[in-house]
C-alpha cells in the first residue's frame, strides 16, 4: 500500500515512520509512505502557501494553487481516487473507516494548517475528509499519523499475530476484553480461574461476555446489531449488576 503525505512539515512524521511496528512495515515494504512539502509548489519567491481570507477574520487560510499543484504532481505515482483532508469537519475516525481504507491501494493525505485550506480545495480536488475528534490541533500531521498507525495495522503481515489484531478494541465494534499476565497473584488481586483453567471454549464466552461488559459499562452507544449470542451474555450481565437501591420517601 502506498500513502502521500502533503505537509508544510514533514520533520513531524519522518521520526514516528521509522519506528516500532510502523517503521518496520515501512522497512519491510509493506507500505510505503512518501512526504511532500507543500511549499515547493509555491510559485512567488518567498513560497507563500497562506493568504488573509477573504471577507476578513482572524489567521489565514491555505492557497488554492500549492495544493493543487502538490496532488497533481503525484499522478502517475497515485491512483488519486481518495484524497483525504485531515480536518475537525470531516467523519469521525472509526475502525469501520480504517478497515475501509485499509482496502485501498493508495491514499493522498492533506495535511491542513492555519485555519484550514480555501474551499475550493474541500470542493474539488479532496474525495474525503476526516477527523480524528472534536478538539483542536495545529495541524493535520498528528491526524494523519494516527490514521496511518490504524490503517498499518490492517495490513497483512504488519503485525506478526492476527488475532491480536482482531482481538483489539474496536475491531468488531465493541471494546476489548480485560487482560491478564503473570504473576498470578498480586497485591491480593487474582487472574481471573477461567482463564487459568485451559477450557479454550470457556474462556473464548468469558472475553467476549467481559468485552460486553466493558462496552456496555464505557461506550453502550456501540452496543448495537447484537447476535443471539450477545444477546444472551447481556441479559446474562444485566441480571448479575445490583440494582441501585431506591431512596424511601416514605
Amino acid at each position: 500500500m502506498r500513502i502521500d503525505v502533503l505537509t508544510l512539515f514533514p520533520e513531524m512524521l519522518e521520526g514516528p515512520l521509522k519506528a516500532s511496528l510502523l517503521g518496520k512495515a515501512v522497512a519491510d515494504g509493506l507500505l510505503t509512505v512518501a512526504l511532500t512539502q507543500i511549499r515547493d509548489f509555491a510559485t512567488d519567491r518567498h513560497r507563500t502557501v497562506d493568504d488573509a481570507p477573504y471577507g476578513g477574520g482572524a489567521g489565514m487560510v491555505m492557497k488554492c494553487e500549492p495544493l493543487f499543484a502538490a496532488v497533481e504532481s503525484l499522478k502517475g505515482r497515485n491512483s488519486l481516487e481518495r484524497v483525504i483532508l485531515l480536518s475537525p469537519r470531516g467523519r469521525r475516525l472509526d475502525q469501520t473507516l480504517v478497515r475501509e481504507l485499509a482496502g485501498c491501494p493508495d491514499l493522498v493525505l492533506i495535511c491542513a494548517r492555519y485555519e484550514g485550506v480555501d474551499e475550493r480545495v474541500s470542493q474539488t480536488l479532496v474525495t474525503d475528509e476526516i477527523s480524528i475528534g472534536d478538539y483542536v490541533l495545529s495541524g493535520g500531521e498528528l491526524p494523519a499519523l494516527v490514521l496511518i498507525e490504524a490503517i498499518s495495522r490492517m495490513i497483512p503481515g504488519v503485525v506478526g499475530d492476527w488475532e491480536s489484531v482482531a482481538t483489539d478494541s474496536f475491531y468488531e465494534g465493541r471494546l476489548g476484553a480485560p487482560q491478564y499476565t503473570r504473576p498470578q497473584e498480586f497485591r491480593g488481586m487474582e487472574v481471573p480461574q477461567v482463564l487459568r483453567d485451559g477450557n479454550h471454549a470457556a474462556i473464548r464466552r468469558w472475553k467476549r461476555k467481559e468485552a460486553l461488559r466493558a462496552t456496555l459499562a464505557r461506550r453502550p452507544d456501540l452496543l448495537k446489531d447484537l447476535d443471539k449470542e450477545e444477546k444472551n451474555l447481556l441479559a446474562e450481565i444485566e441480571r448479575e449488576t445490583p440494582m441501585p437501591e431506591r431512596e424511601n420517601t416514605s
